[in-house]
């Protein structure tokens, strides 16, 4: 049966003035000022994407679990709205096909003339 690895003793970790934390075997040489990291994000999903590029950019670990709760989250709101928006532009289209149908119907000989008239005067001028 294989034991855990020791721990590494506190002493170990040193912070160093830029503020970030390593281990004093890791050291650099010569520290001259703030370590530029060059890092590579290769096929991530893009959730995975921004938490990296956040948690790189220096914002807390609960600024990126917000985000990505509440950016699923935001997605299925504002679909849920596109679709609300999407079904009362559909009842007003065929409220008004039906309001449209029920006035020609039921209109009078004078609204029937009116409209020969302006059909007259459309074909007229076209």
């Amino acid at each position: 049966m294989q034991s855990l690895p020791e721990p590494v003793p506190a002493a170990a970790v040193v912070r160093l003035p830029n503020g970030t934390h390593v281990y004093a075997d890791q050291l650099p040489a010569a520290f001259q000022g703030p370590q530029v990291v060059h890092q590579h994000i290769h096929q991530a999903p893009p959730d995975r994407t921004v938490q990296r590029i956040a948690l790189g950019s220096g914002v807390g670990a609960g600024a990126v679990a917000a985000g990505v709760y509440f950016g699923p989250l935001l997605v299925g709101v504002l679909s849920a709205i596109a679709a609300n928006i999407a079904f009362l532009a559909f009842l007003a289209l065929m409220l008004g096909w039906g309001v449209h149908t029920v006035v020609k119907s039921v209109g009078s000989p004078e609204g029937t003339q009116a409209a020969n008239n302006v059909r007259k005067a459309r074909r007229r001028r076209g």
